[in-house]
């Protein structure tokens, strides 16, 4: 079975769905593996009320049995606590209220080109499913990705490197237990004093009524040589990895490793020279190149960077044009978070791992876990990488 994933739903509906297809038998499962990550998607200071009102569970309906994948899709099922506020405005089916339509679309949003696309007249059919609501179930999805990867050797981890103006160094020495205590920072920041002044940054913003983006790293660690391809265009794993960070409501940039900072080094300085021992087999000392070279895994760690604009939701919106009286009106106002940065740093997390995980499938095959193990031994015994 081929490897791929969908979501449904909106952001005030009844509530979101996920199936994903692909992962092979006999994965050990719990709950807590997927209703973690919904609860750290939901971390971050600068987040909104909105929060306080969802209590992120998922419900798996078809899939797995006595906590084993049975080789099938995989369905699951998140709930709206919210919607029970929304009833009348996003029922399914007609209500007998009068509903008011939304025709003040936001600078930065899906709004105008949506109801432009989709001949719509209300705002609503747009930003509700446009919302970054939506990743819940990408996360839910992409917490099975990770077990899966971690089956193989294979763990993924973020941290945030900048909100707004404040910025910590890039470091090219972390491992995995570096990450133990992320999630205890307000702001997933691995530097103390950075943490703090992240926090700080949002709190001037907030009281300015502004939004907040920033910047943040995802690492996988323990990516066999060689995932990916250079023969065909689409087989190019830095070009998936790409496509689906900036998939990610808000996103605006991507990187690779050091990514745009190459573009300004000498070539002795962009790129990781290779060595080798017989005890450790073919190494790198630098990561320059994020772990990806022509379109192929290289055994280092993998590193990809996103780059989140602020959110278009501001408490002081901008200026806008009423769609229906085409007179000049502030932008919607709806409740909103300042900055969720550290949110979007879970959400790339398990975007990393639905691109890496249908392409460890596609090296390894298997119906089984156990049969991509194997087949997995038997490829890193033949090219020599030693973990």
């Amino acid at each position: 079975m081929a490897f791929r994933f969908t979501t449904a739903g909106e952001s005030h509906g009844p509530g979101l769905t996920a199936v994903i297809e692909g992962l092979p038998a006999g994965i050990e499962l719990t709950a807590a593996d997927i209703d973690t990550d919904l609860a750290r998607r939901q971390l971050g200071h600068g987040r909104g009320g909105r929060m306080k009102i969802e209590k992120d569970r998922a419900e798996v309906t078809s899939g797995v049995r006595h906590g084993r994948t049975l080789g099938g899709p995989i369905a699951l099922k998140v709930a709206n606590k919210d919607y029970a506020n929304w009833e009348e405005r996003m029922n399914p089916w007609p209500v007998e209220a009068e509903v008011a339509e939304v025709h003040l679309p936001r600078p930065g949003h899906a709004d105008l080109a949506g109801v432009q696309k989709y001949g719509f007249t209300d705002v609503r059919n747009v930003l509700e499913r446009a919302s970054a609501r939506e990743t819940t179930a990408r996360v839910g999805v992409g917490a099975l990705a990770k077990v899966y990867l971690r089956a193989l050797g294979v763990e993924i981890r973020s941290h945030v490197t900048q909100i707004g103006s404040v910025s910590v160094p890039n470091r090219d020495d972390l491992t995995v237990a570096d990450f133990d205590a992320v999630d205890e920072s307000p702001v997933r920041c691995l530097d103390a004093d950075g943490s703090r002044a992240m926090v700080e940054e949002i709190n001037t913003a907030r009281k300015a009524n502004e939004s907040l983006g920033g910047v943040y790293e995802v690492i996988a660690f323990g990516v066999t040589p060689g995932i990916g391809s250079y023969v065909a265009w689409d087989e190019r794993l830095d070009g998936r990895l790409a496509q689906a960070i900036m998939s990610i409501q808000a996103m605006k940039g991507v990187g690779i490793g050091d990514g745009f900072d190459l573009a300004g080094r000498p070539g002795s300085q962009a790129h990781d020279e290779i060595f080798y021992s017989e005890e450790g087999g073919f190494a790198r000392e630098t990561n320059r190149a994020g772990g990806l070279e022509g379109g192929m895994t290289t055994g280092t760690p993998l590193v990809v960077r996103g780059a989140m604009k602020p959110l278009p939701t501001l408490t002081k919106p901008l200026r806008s044009v009423d769609l229906e009286t085409h007179e000049p009106a502030a932008a919607l106002r709806e409740r909103t978070d300042s900055c969720t940065v550290p949110a979007a740093a879970v959400v790339a997390e398990a975007m990393v791992a639905l691109v890496l995980a249908p392409a460890y499938k596609d090296k390894l095959g298997g119906d089984h876990i156990d049969d991509a193990r194997a087949a997995l031994r038997a490829y890193e015994e033949r090219i020599g990488w030693r973990r």
